[in-house]
């Protein structure tokens, strides 16, 4: 069907219409995993979302806005749905159908011609792939002096253990205090015994090859989520490793994804917990903006303790386990025993995850928002004039929010995120400010890694186009203050901010992206939460740091006093966020973007 609007002219096919209420459209696609069982290359070689799979092909084949190949015609025009208003965007009647495996909208006009990798000749790509691979591999073999330098980061001076990913091809002042993957494995954090690494998208070969030499035979366990095709792919990449074994958590609710992602690396020295935003791939550690939390080195507890031993204030160590314990796995009690033997009491954080399944009582406040709602009320302090400081949430997938702002974002979600103390709200909570953080069209199509980006940002025109009205909450993603506005966000972030933007009540970085998929959505009046997905991420709250104002400051760039630290928080994007302009349109990943070439000259047409 024809489309036109703000983005140009596209279509839509009848069988791709569809949304599912609560998916994040991060969906595994499978389909180039069944092509590389016949032995074709049709994608990378690891699940993938579809969004991914196209970012893959572009790369491979990329079309250059020169291209004789594409066509300025319109497509026959088809049978069409009245437009929403103002919007320019129409589909046809099946679009309310429930399931949506949100392929790519564009379909036949652009022709693509001697740019598809031939199938007859599979190795092309993974000549490719292995080509860039290795260029990424070889930018962060580090010095020994720079191995040093992120061992002094990590042991002092970040009072918060907040940490985001190095970015290749930004200036390297900018990737001081940064980690990579390899630094994480590295030796010097500790001599490593074992590992397990929970993830939604992986490589394993990939991963296998971020651990030093001597660690790569160590057990290895992986968490993830994949069934049937995809999860035989998983397994197939596994098979020249004896020492990887596998936990298959379960998702027996429709439109879940296993999401966390999370290390634990047990070392003779002790135990340390990773919490994350990156996939296990290597395109998640090279260009984009990634968050991580890094927790000390927690040291093995005297034989014969108490179990509430090794507690910190924030309860890390019992909610890491009851988190572990909500995967039902024999494979993970060995996990949960290594934890019970260990000194957590120096975490200064709080754990906030997300498990599938439908929760009553006093369960419905162990995850999801209302979970985050009850760490708030408990542990936050009241804001004075609490109504005026705006809520900045900052992902890079959304969800379907239903028709308008009362369905969940500005109700129950909403509610969540303005909890603080224990006193009960007396204002209106539409009346605190939502300033959602989502890259725009010229973000990806400016950023490093060019339009493919987008990829990364699985937003579809069939979720998009039922929920306009929120779209006039989204505000551009700009990171100068950490040189990376060109790598575009891939770190989920939520804050709550005083009206200047200079003061935080609290932040969170985590998987979570912005759905009801991933936080949990309210059922039978209330009185149930139901939650798709598995989500991990980190609360800081300013009384567990020591801080008795109820706020931290907005991190400058440089602290001139070391000893105030751990007042400045390091918001890795600029505050206050702007606002789309009138010419701004979210990054949509299914419809192509001709009208101009991104920073490698190329166009994005996803089919």
């Amino acid at each position: 069907m024809l489309q036109e609007g703000a983005h140009g002219k596209w279509t839509v096919s009848s069988s791709d219409e569809s949304a599912e209420e609560n998916s994040d459209s991060e969906e595994p696609c499978t389909s180039s995993l069944s092509d590389a069982a016949r032995g074709r290359t049709s994608g990378p070689q690891y699940p993938c979302s579809e969004a991914r799979k196209a970012a893959h092909k572009r790369k491979a084949s990329p079309l250059k806005l020169t291209d004789k190949s594409l066509s300025t015609e319109a497509p026959p025009v088809v049978k069409q749905r009245p437009s929403q208003e103002g919007s320019g965007w129409c589909l046809s009647s099946s679009d309310e159908e429930p399931e949506d495996q949100q392929k790519p909208a564009h379909k036949g006009t652009v022709k693509e011609e001697k740019h598809d990798v031939p199938k007859e000749h599979p190795l092309n790509l993974c000549k490719d792939d292995k080509l860039s691979e290795n260029v990424k591999e070889e930018e962060y073999n580090t010095t020994p002096g720079e191995a040093q330098d992120t061992w002094d980061l990590v042991t002092g001076g970040n009072p918060f253990r907040f940490f985001l990913t190095k970015v290749s091809g930004i200036e390297q002042n900018y990737n001081s205090g940064a980690l990579h993957i390899k630094d994480i494995l590295s030796p010097l954090f500790g001599t490593l015994i074992s590992s397990a690494q929970f993830n939604y998208c992986i490589d394993v070969g990939w991963l296998v090859r971020q651990y030093p030499q001597e660690f790569r035979k160590k057990p290895l366990l992986i968490v993830h989520g994949e069934k049937r095709e995809s999860k035989a792919e998983l397994m197939a990449q596994a098979r020249p490793y004896e020492n990887i074994s596998f936990c298959q958590a379960k998702l027996d609710i429709a439109f879940g994804t296993h999401h966390t992602k999370m290390m634990l690396l047990l070392y003779e020295e002790g135990l340390r917990v990773v919490i994350h935003t990156s996939n296990l791939i290597a395109e998640d550690w090279h260009q984009k903006t990634q968050g991580i939390w890094l927790s000390p080195l927690y040291p093995r507890l005297p034989k014969g303790g108490s179990g509430s031993a090794g507690e910190s204030a924030t309860n890390f160590k019992s909610d890491l386990i009851s988190y572990l314990t909500a995967y039902n796995s024999p494979a993970l009690r060995e996990w949960i025993d290594l934890i019970q033997e260990h000194d957590l009491s120096e975490t200064r954080v709080y754990l906030l995850g997300s498990t599938p399944g439908r929760y009553q009582g006093s369960d419905k406040e162990k995850w999801g928002h209302l979970r985050l709602r009850k760490l708030l009320k408990d542990h936050a302090l009241p804001i004075p004039a609490q109504e005026s400081w705006p809520l900045v949430g900052q992902f890079s997938s959304i969800g379907s929010m239903g028709a308008d702002g009362s369905k969940w974002l500005c109700s129950e979600f909403q509610e969540s995120l303005v909890a603080a103390g224990s006193s009960v709200t007396t204002f209106r909570k539409c009346d605190v400010p939502i300033h959602l953080v989502y890259p725009t069209v010229n973000n990806v199509r400016q950023s490093l890694e060019g339009y493919p980006a987008g990829g990364s940002l699985p937003y579809s025109i069939q979720t998009a186009q039922k929920q306009l009205w929120l779209h006039s909450y989204f505000h551009k993603w700009s990171a100068e203050v950490t040189g990376r506005t060109h790598a575009i966000p891939h770190i989920k972030t939520y804050m709550r901010l005083s009206p200047d933007f200079q003061k935080i009540a609290w932040f969170l970085v985590t998987s979570a992206n912005l759905s009801k998929a991933a936080w949990g959505a309210l059922e039978k009046n209330g009185s149930q939460l139901m939650i798709r997905s598995y989500e991990l991420g980190v609360l800081f709250l300013p009384s567990a740091f020591g801080l008795d104002k109820g706020y931290f400051h907005v991190g400058q760039k440089k602290l001139t006093e070391n000893k105030d630290a751990a007042t400045y928080f390091p918001v890795p994007y600029d505050l206050p966020p702007e606002q789309y302009g009138s010419k701004d349109q979210p990054w949509i990943w299914n419809i192509p973007y001709t009208d101009a070439p991104d920073t490698h000259g190329n166009m994005w047409v996803p089919s």
